[in-house]
């Protein structure tokens, strides 16, 4: 477990920004991703019949469709216990492969930082 008081303030930002999106959608996980100007994008779980997305690649979808060609960092709430293959590598697809996903709990408190690898 990460003290999430030691993170750095925009890492905590993205933490809080994914957690609030799960809560107020009330979808399994919220995620937010940061990228190379300092700009946050933030999604939920989508469940639709014809398409469902993982928070975290749903908010890697939004950064891409508005313009970003990388990630400083990527944040992921879920009940998980770390985030999926296919999650970290939408993540390496914009950001590399040592971009930081932080995965944190219901709560909001980091469980682990992984690189999208």
């Amino acid at each position: 477990m990460t003290d999430s008081s030691a993170l750095d303030p925009e890492d905590r930002k993205i933490v809080t920004l994914a957690r609030s999106a799960r809560a107020r959608n009330g979808v399994p996980e919220g995620a937010a991703v940061r990228d190379e100007t300092g700009r946050t994008y933030v999604a939920g779980t989508v469940t639709l019949d014809s398409l469902k997305l993982s928070a975290l690649r749903t908010a890697v979808a939004m950064a891409v469709a508005s313009g970003a060609t990388s990630l400083e960092a990527a944040a992921v709430v879920t009940e998980a216990e770390t985030a999926s293959p296919e999650d970290r590598a939408a993540v390496r697809d914009l950001g590399g492969p040592a971009t930081p996903v932080l995965v944190a709990g219901t709560d909001g408190t980091v469980r682990e930082t992984v690189t999208a690898g």
